[in-house]
């Protein structure tokens, strides 16, 4: 699941309405050729204000269809079973924790956008080919409910290292990392840190010192979290919960009234920086109308619409985002990362081991 449909979640979880999608979304298969409708398949989580989605189907004669298919792991394996027939012309949301998955079962056909040179850099891959466009980043990091360590007189941990001490011993919730996205990324960041000889003794130190494992995000912040509005209201007694960097401008943002602090914080010490992309289909029946799509997602006017919308951080260069991220919710300056290559080569491996540790 990725980090869009966390905060998604989030918003559902403080009693409001659930970001949603612009655009129509009905089933059926995807663009015939020469169609001035071009169908966006994605996550559940895409959003757009409606004003820019309406900018771009002036401006390119395109209309918009949108078709959610679940979760990110579950919307990639949907898409790589029907690549033959796709549903679509685009698919928005894949991250670089199941990258390999749909470059290796040739979900896309190279497309290379037209602002490609706009995007940072550091956000860059598949150059060659050109499969795959990033659009968004975003971190996956421990966070705190501050009220809670005040009262208790504890200082919040800030590292990877700190969990493990006997300070934080039954204080963490985190996701099932065989079902859940940010519970991947924070056994992808374990891994990053202590390598593949050390990630595995971290977690039987982490198991010993009380952590919980719940089967997604969704139960972890909302249910289990003291630190959140959803958490308050269900009594929730953990004080520590793998989300995202972007979860406390969220609660900020959601609240009412409006706190003028967030009222969580993030052990910045525990990040791991996840990478959504999107790209043409393969077999896609409207490829033009694709191409023009996949233009407007890396396009300023769109990536500056994002952070409200969807809880990320543009990959644009120059692309502003609100001052509510700026203040509450900053990228880590040093997350942990990954080459794509070596969570292909490993993930599978990593999560059977991690689940026979961990869970049994």
């Amino acid at each position: 699941m990725s980090i869009t449909r966390q905060v998604t979640a989030l918003a559902v979880g403080l009693g409001l309405v659930s970001l949603s999608a612009c655009g129509s979304e009905d089933g059926g298969s995807g663009s015939a050729a020469g169609s001035k409708t071009v169908t966006l398949v994605s996550h559940d989580s895409w959003a757009v204000s409606k004003s820019v989605l309406a900018a771009f189907e002036k401006q390119s004669g395109y209309t918009v269809r949108v078709l959610k298919d679940g979760d990110a792991g579950q919307a990639v394996n949907k898409a790589i079973l029907t690549k033959g027939n796709p549903q679509g012309d685009v698919f928005f949301g894949v991250d670089n924790t199941l990258l390999s998955r749909a470059l290796d079962n040739g979900l896309f056909q190279s497309y290379e956008v037209k602002d490609a040179a706009a995007i940072l850099p550091v956000y860059r891959t598949d150059e060659a080919e050109h499969r795959v466009t990033p659009i968004d980043t975003g971190d996956i990091c421990v966070n705190y409910d501050k009220a809670w360590f005040s009262e208790h007189k504890l200082t919040p941990p800030e590292s990877f290292d700190d969990l493990i001490k006997p300070a934080y011993k039954d204080l963490l919730v985190t996701e099932n990392a065989s079902t859940s996205s940010p519970g991947l990324g924070f056994l992808l960041g374990s891994a990053a840190k202590y390598g593949d000889d050390g990630w595995a003794a971290y977690w039987t130190k982490l198991k010993a010192n009380g952590v919980k494992v719940v089967d997604g995000w969704e139960q972890a912040y909302n249910e289990e979290f003291s630190g959140s509005a959803g958490g308050k209201k269900a009594k929730a007694d953990r004080p520590l919960v793998v989300s995202y960097a972007s979860s406390p401008p969220a609660e900020v943002i959601f609240a009412d009234p409006k706190p003028t602090t967030a009222p969580t914080g993030v052990a910045t010490g525990t990040c791991f920086r996840q990478i959504e992309y999107a790209g043409l289909l393969s077999n896609a029946g409207n490829s033009e109308g694709g191409k023009a799509l996949l233009d407007f997602l890396v396009g300023k006017f769109f990536q500056e619409d994002m952070p409200l919308n969807m809880f990320v951080y543009p990959v644009r260069e120059g692309a502003k985002v609100p001052a509510e991220f700026t203040e509450f919710g900053p990228q880590a300056k040093d997350p942990e990362t990954m080459d794509p290559a070596k969570i292909a080569e490993h993930r599978d491996q990593w999560v059977k081991s991690w689940t026979s540790l961990v869970l049994k």
